[in-house]
């Protein structure tokens, strides 16, 4: 491995945690006011359950309200559109955010749309997609992307001017990732699974977003020498060297030849993961600050 820098996204998300819980204080100390988040979930996937947990607890511990709405998978659609309804008009609930992926019955397209723009904390309503294609300050982003972004500026500072490829067009990372990007003047490429010569235009990129969701697919020597190397991967593959039946996590990247060659790399897991909730609980902090006409703190 040479002298590759480890982008500590466990690390970064406690330090941003901490100043959100600050700026809550200072928010209820001054105005009066306690964010509150409201978390939707359906049905009884595991992995779902145990993410609104850490949400819920999350929560609590940077002096948000946290407000849980649990239900079984066969809940109607317009039960839960009732649901956001009401969440839409509390004035306690400064964020809501419905766990997918929703029973097959359920219109996710629908029910997401139904949240305020104004309290659409996972930034995936239309309105706040149009907000931040068109760079209004009121926009709220993505979790996993704007995660991605408050590293690269704590690593590198100022990004413009810096190539950087995104590789993935997926709604929920690829696209508003690109967006930020080109925000801070970077020039910038979306590869997907049809762009020609793949691995040339990896290697052009001072910056490589890789979201594609397929286990190690970009080795070493598709980076470029000192580059920056964002992993946003969480792939379960099996371990047969940690015995019969074990798995491990891995990300899009190949970590070990990519480390030999990057000047900067997130591992996987403890990169990109930790800092979905940490954003979703900026984006909570941004809302309520929205919502009663004061600045967003910077965090």
């Amino acid at each position: 491995m040479s002298d590759v820098t480890l982008i500590d996204g466990k690390a970064f998300s406690e330090g941003l945690r901490g100043r959100i819980g600050q700026e809550v204080i200072r928010l209820n100390k001054d105005h009066n006011i306690v964010p509150g988040l409201a978390v939707i979930l359906v049905g009884e996937d595991p992995a779902s359950q145990v993410y609104v947990r850490n949400k819920g607890k999350q929560t609590v511990e940077v002096g948000m309200s946290s407000f849980e709405r649990k239900f079984e998978d066969d809940i109607t659609q317009d039960t839960l559109l009732k649901l956001i309804e009401e969440l839409n008009a509390d004035d306690k609930v400064n964020g809501i955010l419905v766990q997918l992926p929703l029973p097959s019955h359920i219109n996710e397209a629908t029910v997401l749309a139904a949240i305020s723009p104004d309290k659409d904390v996972d930034g995936f309503h239309l309105i706040n997609v149009g907000r931040l294609g068109t760079g209004d300050d009121a926009a709220i982003v993505p979790c996993t992307p704007l995660g991605c972004l408050m590293m690269l500026k704590d690593k590198l500072g100022d990004l413009s001017g810096m190539k950087a490829l995104v590789l993935g067009r997926s709604n929920i990372v690829g696209k508003p990732m690109a967006q930020l990007l080109l925000a801070q003047s970077c020039t910038v490429t979306i590869a997907h699974s049809r762009t020609k010569d793949l691995a040339n235009e990896c290697r052009q990129a001072d910056i490589l977003i890789a979201a594609v969701g397929r286990p190690q697919m970009v080795p070493g020597d598709w980076i470029k020498p000192g580059a920056t190397v964002i992993d946003v991967g969480i792939n379960r593959i099996d371990a047969p060297e940690k015995g019969e039946g074990k798995t491990r996590l891995v990300g899009d990247v190949d970590f070990n030849s990519a480390s030999s060659v990057a000047g900067a790399i997130t591992p996987v897991p403890g990169g990109v993961g930790p800092m979905t909730i940490a954003c979703l609980l900026r984006n909570t902090l941004a809302a309520t600050c929205l919502q009663h006409g004061l600045k967003v703190p910077e965090v």
